[in-house]
Order: structure tokens, then C-alpha cells, then sequence
């Protein structure tokens, strides 16, 4: 299950965190987002023994989605080691692949 982060606890779960973290910047009224929550949480589970996957709602704060230029959602960005590594912005088709194509680069 994705974990819920916000402009408090940011820093402790993604940026603290030595591995891979992935990011879904979204917010309640945006369809693309609804369409994705499906696949993020099933990301979630098949890969959590490579990546910690993490959901911003972008209306629950916006020192983070400001500090990451976060204009359009849904936005995914992936850190490793608390660091951005890739970045997508929109409705993702095949994510799993995007994922896994992006850890084992």
C-alpha cells in the first residue's frame, strides 16, 4: 500500500530514504489521477521489496509540489537516495515498465 506524504513528513520518507522512492503528485478532482490510483497502488504491492511508493495530495499542501515545480498532475517523480532520478507528468500507460525501466538504469 502507497503511504501518504505531506509537507511535514516529506523530508523523512522520501528525502531521508536510501532506496527508491516514487512520488505521485495528485489531488481528489483530477480524473487522470483517479485513473492512475489503481495502477500506483498495485505498483505498490507487486514491487515492495524495491520501492517505496509514496502519494502527495497536492491540495494538502504546497511547500513540496512548489519546491519540485509541480504544475501539472498527475506528476510521478522518482528519488533515489532522496535525490530525482525521472520524472513524468500525465497519465502513464504501461508504469510498471516506466518503474521498473528507471530502478535498473
Amino acid at each position: 500500500m502507497s503511504r501518504i506524504v505531506n509537507d511535514q513528513n516529506f523530508d523523512s520518507e522520501v528525502i531521508n530514504y536510501v532506496g527508491f522512492t516514487l512520488v505521485d503528485f495528485w489531488a481528489e478532482w483530477c480524473r487522470p489521477c483517479k485513473t492512475l490510483m489503481p495502477k500506483i497502488e498495485s505498483l505498490a504491492k507487486d514491487r515492495e521489496d524495491k520501492i517505496k511508493v509514496c502519494k502527495f495530495n497536492v491540495e494538502d499542501g504546497t511547500e513540496i509540489p512548489s519546491k519540485y515545480g509541480i504544475q501539472s498532475i498527475p506528476t510521478l517523480i522518482m528519488f533515489k537516495g532522496g535525490k530525482e532520478i525521472a520524472r513524468h507528468t500525465g497519465f502513464i500507460e504501461d508504469l510498471l515498465s516506466w518503474v521498473d525501466d528507471t530502478i535498473s538504469a
